[in-house]
This record gives C-alpha cells, structure tokens and sequence, in this order.
C-alpha cells in the first residue's frame, strides 16, 4: 500500500478519464486501502478474476451468521431506515449467498437464457425503428435521451409483463434505487431510494395479482408459477427478483450504449469498419463492455478470516474489485488502451464473475447489437457534436455513465 497515493474517485477529473488513475493504482499499490470506505480495493486482472470465484467471499453474511448476529448488524447499519428498501432490495439475488441465492436465481434462469432472450429480436428491432423514425428530420439530438435510453426500460417492461403505458416509470425506480449502493451516499440518497422502492413493491404487487388471474409469457407469471420441489417463491421474494431484474440490466445497458457510441465516434476507423462489415458486431460489443465498462466497481466480503497473496482479511472485511481498471491491464491485453473493434479473446470482466455472473449478459449484449447495427444502418452520418472536452460524466464509483451524448446527423 503506498500511503502518498490517495483515490478520489469522485472528483471531476476522474470522472472525465479515471483510467490513468487505474494504472496508477495497478503499479504503485494494485491492493490499496480506502479509509473512508472501510474497503480493500483490487485494480489487477488476475487478482480480481481468481477473487470473484473465491468462496471464501460473498456480498452477504447472513448465511453464516447467527439470527441475533444478523439483528444486531441491521441495526448497526440502521435498517429501519428504508424499512421496504432492507426488505426488497437488500435481500435479493444479488445481496444474497448460498441457498437462498441459489434458489431466487433459478426461479428467474430460464427467462434468460440465450435461446429466451433471443425470442426478443424483434421486439427489439421495432423498438428502435420507432425511437429513429421518432426523430423526424432533426439533425442534432442527444444519443442517450433521444434515442436509446427508453429501450432497456421497455424490453425489462416486456419481460416482466408490465403493460406498455407504465414502461416509462420503470427508468425513475431503477435509477432512483441504484444511486443509494454508492459507496459516499447520504441520508437524501437513502429516502430516495426508500421511496422508490415502495412505490415499485405496490406496483409489483399489483401486477402479480393480476397475473395470477391471468397468466401470460411473461418473468412475472413464470415466478408465480415456478417451484423448486414443493417450494416455491413467496410474495416478498418475487417482488425482490422482479425488481432486481430491472435494476441490473436497466441503467447499465443505456450506459453501456452511451459509451460504446462515444468510443466509436472518437475512433471513427472502427465505425467505418463497422460499417463496412455487420459481422463484426459481436465482439464490437464486447469490446466496448471492456473498453468503458458501464459498471467498474463491485465489493465482496470475507466469510471467514482469510489471506490472499500475503495479504490478511478478517472476517467482515470488504474487498472492492474495480473491473474497469482490471480490463485495462495490461498483463492481460494487448495495447489495452486502444479501442479495437476485432479484439479477439476478449476475456473481460464487466459482467463480473462465479456465483455473481451478470444474469443479464446475454440480454445487454443483444441489445447493443441490434441498435448498434440499426443505428449506424439508419443514420450512417452521426459525429460528434461538442468538443469532447465539454462532455459531462456523471460522478461516483458504481457507474461510468455520461450524462449527454450530443449527436448530429
């Protein structure tokens, strides 16, 4: 740990280009210690890919801990503060480990599978020919709000079987429950989230009465229906699995789509080349994932006492992985600043990995294949519309997310 290093990831210069700050980190103390977090934060490759598969970690503790254990860290970490936020958000999929883990994921598996999701295509596709053809004639908008941030909102929408009218609420829930897992966040960020998260449950609520009269091909029905010998899902766990299905893949696909069109406007010989062959699409994708990953921070803590490469951690010990520093190492790829649309292995870690492997994957990258490949079919003359130094980025550590992307035809 080099004491004279001090991360600050919340600063305006960080937001505008933290990567030369991760290869700091990954020469000068690729293990470092952030006081204010309480955390221990990994910026290498293969540190971070042997960690997510360690067993000896989890983003819970519950299940090796006793109730009044459990008691008294709730209340330490004052639970009864955003009463329905504890009760939803911070006992799902994500925020659960062993059994109960496994459990809730295979209630919702089957619905994204690759051959599931791919039953999307077309829904999808007339998805983004009516947000083009919405633009009309203009020759200047905004790529994020314009054109693509209602997609993610509406295909969960159709997955869930939420009906088409309330899509657009689903992107004010997501965002307003996601902003409270910032590691810096505030009493303001927590009633947010608190009121978010029990307007979501009555509506989730509702709508899984309705399916229950009236099933239909949709996660909410097949949850309703789903058992696992004679268990099955009770009310508060569909309601956790519904809501973790949209905050997981719904801010971080229209951040993700920002980024990647960023990167191909600031490199307009991948664009052309793009163009020039569709067939590239699938590791485009998959390299604008590694290149500006959407989501660059996740944390796990100990289970028990443990050591890793000479380091010790106690029992309770946070460890952060920071994947976009990860896969920009250079040990692990070649000329790992330059944005290379045919990179081939593409091993990288923005959908995270082990028993927390983002169970969206093949979803988020269907997505941005097909609007990228609509986008540069239908408006083949899109550049930049402000100096990219007057680009915007949204502060923090959980997402790297711009806040407009100007456009002009």
């Amino acid at each position: 740990m080099n004491p004279l290093f001090h991360f600050e990831p919340y600063s305006g210069e960080f937001a505008r280009d933290p990567y030369p700050v991760y290869a700091r980190l990954r020469r000068e103390c690729p293990v470092y210690y952030h006081e204010n977090w309480d955390a221990w934060l990994f910026s290498r490759y293969e540190d971070i890919k042997m960690l997510v598969m360690d067993e000896r970690l989890g983003r819970t503790m519950n299940h090796v801990m006793s109730g009044d254990e459990i008691a008294a860290d709730r209340e330490r970490r004052d639970w009864d503060a955003a009463p329905n936020h504890s009760r939803y958000v911070k006992v799902s999929i994500l925020e659960s480990e062993g059994e109960l883990h496994d459990r809730l994921r295979k209630a919702v598996f089957r619905m994204f599978t690759p051959a599931r999701v791919n039953q999307l295509r077309g829904f999808i596709q007339g998805l983004v020919d009516r947000q083009i053809d919405a633009l009309g004639p203009v020759t200047e908008f905004d790529f994020i709000e314009d054109l693509v941030a209602p997609a993610p909102g509406f295909v969960i929408g159709e997955m869930l079987g939420v009906p088409e009218p309330d899509r657009p609420r689903l992107r004010t829930w997501s965002e307003d429950i996601v902003q409270f897992f910032e590691p810096e966040r505030t009493g303001a960020h927590r009633d947010l989230a608190e009121r978010a998260t029990t307007e979501f449950a009555v509506y989730l609520a509702d709508l899984a009465a309705m399916r229950r009269e009236q099933p239909g091909d949709d996660l909410i029905s097949e949850m309703i229906a789903w058992r696992d010998g004679a268990e099955r899902l009770n009310q508060d766990e569909l309601i956790s699995n519904a809501m973790m299905v949209l905050m997981a893949g719904h801010g971080s696909t229209i951040d993700a789509l920002g980024n990647g069109m960023l990167a191909l406007l600031r490199h307009p010989e991948q664009m052309a080349a793009l163009k020039a062959d569709a067939g590239l699409i699938h590791t485009a994708v998959q390299e604008m994932f590694r290149y500006d990953a959407p989501l660059p921070y996740f944390h796990r803590y100990a289970l028990e006492d443990m050591e890793y490469r000479g380091y010790s951690f106690k029992t309770g010990a946070k460890l952060g992985f920071l994947y976009a520093s990860a896969n920009r190492d250079e040990a692990c790829f070649d000329n790992p600043d330059r944005f290379d649309i045919r990179r081939d292995p593409n091993r990288h870690l923005a959908f995270g990995g082990g028993v927390h492997h983002c169970l969206g994957s093949h979803l988020a990258r269907l997505n941005m294949e097909i609007i990228f490949k609509t986008v540069l079919r239908r408006l083949p003359g899109l550049s930049l519309d402000v100096a990219e130094d007057d680009l915007e980025w949204k502060p923090g550590i959980l997402t790297r997310s711009l806040v407009r992307l100007p456009v002009r035809v």
